[in-house]
This record gives structure tokens, C-alpha cells and sequence, in this order.
């Protein structure tokens, strides 16, 4: 398990509306007007109010791609989402905080992706990217169980990191409810596009870390 995280800052701290819109647009890549609400916490209205004054900005378009359609963050307001959290990490004394979480993050990042790697492959003797077809319950069980454990660690995590930042707060609900899916028999919910997978909570996750901080994903290792 995770070591205790410390705080640097004595009270959690609320960001405002147009932060948490703006930003949930670049952790979840591509959304509607309800996928945003809905992650948010916000009423949908507010929520379509301040995307279309952000579309006027110039910081989100709305773009569609095979069969789907949703707002995404332009160049623009990708750099206007780096200086709101910037300036949100300062004011709110959470930097130390949040680069612990991201230090405590990395080696459960890399069994996560060890674990992803497993449910989609099971190699064989002549073929180590054999396709698990999930024939071997023993196989998937061992997958699940460290996904279990994973979660477990998470919710430490990322308790400590809503005790500073409340928007931090649901990712290990989120990824709990994945797995309680994917133990019923739902595979695609350990890994799968399209639903909030197991493995998408953890890559927007992944996301809100190293953005808070300004780190660029390519300086990270080991991302899912």
C-alpha cells in the first residue's frame, strides 16, 4: 500500500466552474455537453453555457469522428487550461501535494498496464502475442486480483489528493465500478473503448496529473 500522503494545504480547495469544464474537455479528449455535466457534478445548462463561451474564446471546437461528435480542446485552450492550474496550484498551496500523488502514481501506472497487457494477451509457446480469447479463468482471475489491489491503492491516492483538490474526487469510485462490471462478466470494462473502462479512468487520471503539473505526456514513461 501507499504511504501516507502529506498536505500542504489545511483546507480542500473548490475550483471554480469554468475551471472543471474546461479541463474535463482535456482529460476526457473528446465530450459532449453531457459526458462533461456528467464528470463535472454541474448542471447541464452551466455546463453548455460556458462550453459555448469557451468556443467563442477559441479554446474548444466541435468536431465529430467515426459516428461520434463532442467538444475538444484547441491549441488555445489547451494553453489556457496549463495557466488556470497553474495559477489553482499555487493558490491553493496543492503542488507539493499533487506531484507526491504523481510520484506515488508511476509504479501503480506501470502494473496497470502490465494488467491491461494480460487481459488482451495470454501468450503462447509459438506466439507471444497470442489474443486471450479468456479461456483460462485462471488467467483472468489473476488479471482481476491485481486490478483489485490496484484499486485498493488508488483509493488511498486519490483520497489524499481530493482532501486538497476536490476535483480529484471519483476516479477510484469510478474505476471500482468498472471492475465490479468487469468481474460480472462484462470484459470490455476492464480495457475497452468506448465505455469507462478500468483502463480510461486511469488514462484520464493519468491525464489530470501530469497536466496539473505542466508535465507533457511524452516525458512520462510507461502511459497507458
Amino acid at each position: 500500500m501507499l504511504g501516507i500522503m502529506s498536505h500542504t494545504s489545511s483546507a480542500r480547495w473548490c475550483s471554480p466552474p469554468h475551471l472543471l469544464v474546461l479541463h474535463a474537455v482535456r482529460v476526457i479528449g473528446m465530450a459532449d455537453d453531457i459526458a462533461v455535466a456528467r464528470r463535472t457534478g454541474l448542471d447541464r445548462h452551466e455546463v453548455s453555457e460556458l462550453l459555448l463561451d469557451d468556443e467563442a474564446h477559441g479554446w474548444v471546437t466541435h468536431v465529430g469522428f467515426a459516428g461520434t461528435s463532442g467538444w475538444t480542446l484547441t491549441e488555445r485552450g489547451r494553453a489556457e487550461d496549463t495557466r488556470r492550474l497553474a495559477e489553482e496550484l499555487d493558490k491553493a498551496g496543492a503542488r507539493a501535494t499533487v506531484e507526491e500523488a504523481r510520484q506515488g502514481f508511476e509504479p501503480l501506472n506501470a502494473r496497470l498496464v502490465r494488467a491491461c497487457t494480460d487481459w488482451q494477451l495470454r501468450p503462447e509457446a509459438d506466439d507471444r502475442l497470442a489474443v486471450n480469447d479468456h479461456s483460462d479463468p485462471t488467467w483472468d482471475a489473476r488479471v482481476l486480483d491485481e486490478l483489485s489491489a490496484l484499486a485498493g491503492d488508488l483509493t488511498q491516492l486519490v483520497g489524499g489528493l481530493a482532501d486538497t483538490l476536490v476535483r480529484f474526487r471519483g476516479y477510484d469510485e469510478r474505476f471500482s465500478a468498472a471492475l465490479a462490471r468487469a468481474r460480472a462478466g462484462q470484459k470490455q470494462w476492464v480495457a475497452g473503448v468506448g465505455v469507462a473502462s478500468c483502463h480510461a479512468v486511469w488514462m484520464e487520471l493519468h491525464e489530470d496529473l501530469i497536466s496539473t503539473l505542466g508535465v507533457a505526456r511524452g516525458a512520462e514513461s510507461g502511459s497507458p
